[in-house]
């Protein structure tokens, strides 16, 4: 197992191995001079996209789906009246139609 910890920090472009993540980043980006992709909601840093989008599905998505299951709750609640629907549809839109 301690194998496929030292994977996830080796570079890409020349196989050397680092201790941490960080270590990594930095020596992609002064060595190779590769571009730096930053988490939009914590700031970490990634080499590839594909690395950056994966930690956001991991760490982030699990705010998202609670937002996305309070607005569901609420819903529920609300179901079945058109007067709260309507209210909740101008407080929206107002009347831009």
């Amino acid at each position: 197992m301690d194998l496929l910890h030292h994977n996830k920090n080796v570079c890409d472009q020349c196989g050397e191995k680092f201790e941490n993540h960080e270590d990594l980043i930095a020596h992609a980006r002064h060595v190779h001079h590769h571009p730096i992709v930053k988490c939009h909601e914590c700031g970490k840093e990634f080499i590839h996209e594909k690395d950056r989008l994966h930690h956001v599905r991991e760490e982030h998505q699990v705010k998202v789906d609670h937002r996305t299951h309070k607005w569901e709750h609420s819903q529920e609640t609300n179901k079945g009246n058109p007067q709260t629907d309507l209210d909740e549809h101008m407080r929206n839109f107002g009347d831009n139609f």
